[in-house]
């Protein structure tokens, strides 16, 4: 692909990107116009300031130039972690002009092992994100950090309210499984939530996160995308989301999920929505996401590429067998990271693009196991691949 024809370049010498010190990251990130050089870059940073499927419209021009005047002053890391930001996409005659020129891009990123970090705009930009994978026929596994689980009405307009309703009503479909992390149920309502359930989807209310942040380290560590809905932040640490609440994650929580994030050595897709630079108060909010992708980075520096394959030997095997359970539950431990995985073998017919997949989990569960009780994220796993 030709990204310069799709992408805006940063003004390296704009006046609110100066003065940069010698050790701070906007320093050590590559800009455009690119050629060959990209094919060396692990992070690519794309802003796209697309408002017009917001479920209340609000203007967000400038919003990633707002990003990077809070992200280029930050401190680079020790690690390597080779960044470009590929500037602002342009945008599309309509919203779905926007949609197709931002999958584009992703999917060529994506097949060159590049991982996307955009910068949005509202959140039905995900929509675009997972065609993308579906324009690479890629199975994918979803995660939305989200007060909401935006399922929306058939009948209803593709918006930020709706995006999953339509990414799971396409077909032939390529999303295995979604995780909601913090939801709020005087958000979404029991008859969302049973919903929820029905399609063997993972929903994890805010409270019971925030008694145990790490939990969702797992979570997060399944997921090859992840979409991250500031309005899941409380209004006094991010104001500036499109539908703040009183109630929500703080800051230092919503950058713990996102350092998970990017220790992940599946995850290669993510997106910040819904910042509504009008509310702004002093950069908050804007300052609290270069922090969050900030912690990103630091994660992927952090990486162990420890992914279980079969035939690997650098795992513990563990098997445990539980009461009433006619199956051997299988956990692997790695001996690089002390992370925990649990192996399930594919049903014939199954049309996934590997016999055997791979679960990540804690070290909880495997105490639930020998305990004689069937982990919450066996069953849920089983239930969908049967």
């Amino acid at each position: 692909m030709q990204f310069n024809e799709y992408l805006v370049p940063v003004d390296r010498e704009s006046e609110k990107l100066l003065p940069l010190d010698d050790d701070s990251l906007g320093k050590h990130l590559v800009t455009g116009p690119f050629a060959e050089e990209l094919r060396e870059i692990d992070v690519a940073l794309i802003g796209v300031n697309e408002t017009r499927g917001a479920f209340e419209y609000y203007p967000g021009d400038g919003a990633a130039d707002a990003f990077r005047t809070q992200l280029y002053k930050l401190k680079k890391h020790d690690g390597v972690c080779r960044i470009a930001d590929l500037g602002d996409l342009k945008p599309g005659k309509t919203k779905e002009d926007t949609y197709f020129g931002l999958a584009s891009i992703i999917a060529d990123l994506v097949s060159l092992k590049i991982i996307p970090v955009i910068i949005g705009g509202s959140q039905d930009l995900t929509f675009a994100h997972y065609l993308a994978y579906k324009n690479l026929s890629q199975v994918i596994n979803m995660a939305a950090i989200d007060s909401r689980f935006d399922l929306g009405k058939p009948e209803e307009e593709l918006n930020s309210h709706s995006y999953l309703g339509k990414i799971i009503l396409q077909k032939p479909n390529f999303l295995f499984n979604f995780s909601c992390i913090g939801y709020q149920t005087y958000f979404v309502g029991q008859q969302a939530v049973d919903m929820m359930s029905r399609l063997y989807f993972d929903t994890y209310r805010l409270g019971a996160v925030k008694t145990d942040l790490s939990e969702m380290e797992p979570v997060i560590r399944n997921a090859d995308l992840l979409s991250f809905d500031l309005s899941a932040i409380r209004y006094s640490d991010s104001p500036a989301g499109s539908s703040p609440s009183p109630n929500g994650f703080n800051g230092e929580e919503a950058c713990q999920l996102m350092m998970y994030a990017g220790m992940s050595d599946k995850m290669n897709g993510l997106g910040l929505y819904e910042f509504n630079p009008g509310k702004d108060r002093d950069h908050q909010t804007v300052s609290l996401m270069a922090q969050m992708v900030w912690y990103f980075l630091e994660g992927f520096t952090n990486r162990k590429k420890d992914l279980p394959a079969p035939g690997k030997n650098s795992f513990v095997t563990y098997r445990v067998t539980v009461s009433g359970n006619d199956r051997e539950l299988i956990f692997l431990k790695s001996k690089k990271s002390d992370k925990w995985w649990m192996e399930f073998a594919m049903p014939e017919g199954k049309n996934l693009q590997s016999r055997q997949i791979y679960i990540p989990c804690s070290y909880k569960d495997y105490q639930l196991a020998c305990n004689d009780e069937l982990p919450e994220r066996w069953w849920q796993t089983f239930q969908k691949i049967s």
